[in-house]
């Protein structure tokens, strides 16, 4: 029940303002909360902060990385295999790190020269594989006639091992540079065409109907129907063709020489460091994973997935 005060001007305190008189009635209860505005609930029954996220997302990496540094201690603690211990290949790493650009001569210049120069051959030879591989998959996969004449080739190439191609290039080229850049050209367009190929090939049968209903051109039909479908494909494609090209520009520089990151490798054995080349192994990786999780992303932008109700 509302109490209510009724106060008069006799009841009013001496050099006191009367209230206003459409402020007649005072309530001693507060207004009630509205109903459409949930009242928040106290400090104490909140529930804590979840941290699980963040722990698996973390604490798995950081015991990968712990167990394989174990190994690695104990492989190098028994002093008859050779390999550098941990620490010592961290000094090592800090010093190659501290002048990566250093240039003394064309056979001895610094880890990132030779990165770069890798990945300037895998940038043309991937390039040149794309703008041919990707035209050629979406030929092969659209028309039945150039996907039986082209299959059986496929699959006897393909499983060519790509060092197989180099001496093919040194013939054709003349050069060491050349020959990497097209054994690169040539492990790296199978994936795109495989993939370009079996994507053109899984585009609904009716969405071909339709095409030819309404008498599209071979054109709209790439641009409005096949690109957009395929493009998951091709880009998993891609993906495979640059792991492919990065595993392969190692081994090629070995044997040809020159500035790369295999180059250096080489290099760094036949002077018997052990460490500068157990560090050119974390680059390899460090790179290789960095140009997956580029296409990954890049791929996220394009794949779309149904969004339940």
């Amino acid at each position: 029940m509302v109490s209510a005060v009724f106060h008069t001007p006799a009841d009013a305190a001496p050099g006191a303002e009367a209230p206003p008189k459409s402020a007649g009635l005072v309530t001693s209860e507060k207004p009630a909360a509205r109903a459409d505005r949930p009242m928040p609930p106290p400090a104490s029954a909140r529930s804590p902060r979840d941290f699980s996220g963040l722990w698996l997302a973390v604490l798995p990496p950081v015991l990968g990385l712990a167990l394989l540094v174990f190994i690695w201690s104990l492989i190098a603690s028994t002093g008859n295999s050779g390999i550098p211990k941990p620490l010592d290949t961290w000094h090592q790493a800090v010093e190659v790190f501290s002048d990566p650009f250093y240039s003394n001569g064309p056979n001895d210049q610094g880890i990132g020269w030779n990165v770069l120069q890798s990945l300037q051959r895998v940038g043309i030879g991937f390039g040149l594989a794309a703008l041919v591989g990707i035209p050629a998959g979406f030929a092969i996969g659209r028309f039945e006639f150039l996907s039986r004449m082209f299959n059986p080739l496929i699959s006897l190439l393909r499983p060519v091992s790509p060092l197989a191609w180099l001496p093919i290039g040194l013939l054709v080229f003349k050069g060491a540079n050349p020959a990497a850049i097209w054994t690169i050209f040539i492990c790296s367009i199978w994936p795109m065409i495989i993939n370009t190929a079996v994507g053109v090939q899984r585009v609904p049968q009716d969405y071909m109907n339709v095409a030819r209903v309404l008498n599209l051109s071979e054109w709209k039909i790439f641009t409005r129907i096949l690109l957009p479908a395929v493009l998951p494909y091709l880009l998993t494609g891609v993906r495979l063709a640059v792991g492919t090209a990065w595993l392969v520009i190692v081994a090629a520089e070995m044997l040809t020489g020159g500035v790369g990151i295999g180059f250096w490798v080489w290099d760094e054995w036949n002077n018997l460091n052990v460490s500068s080349i157990i560090i050119a192994i974390f680059v390899i990786g460090i790179v290789g994973l960095l140009l997956e999780f580029a296409l990954i992303k890049l791929a996220s932008l394009f794949t779309f997935e149904e969004v339940k109700a």
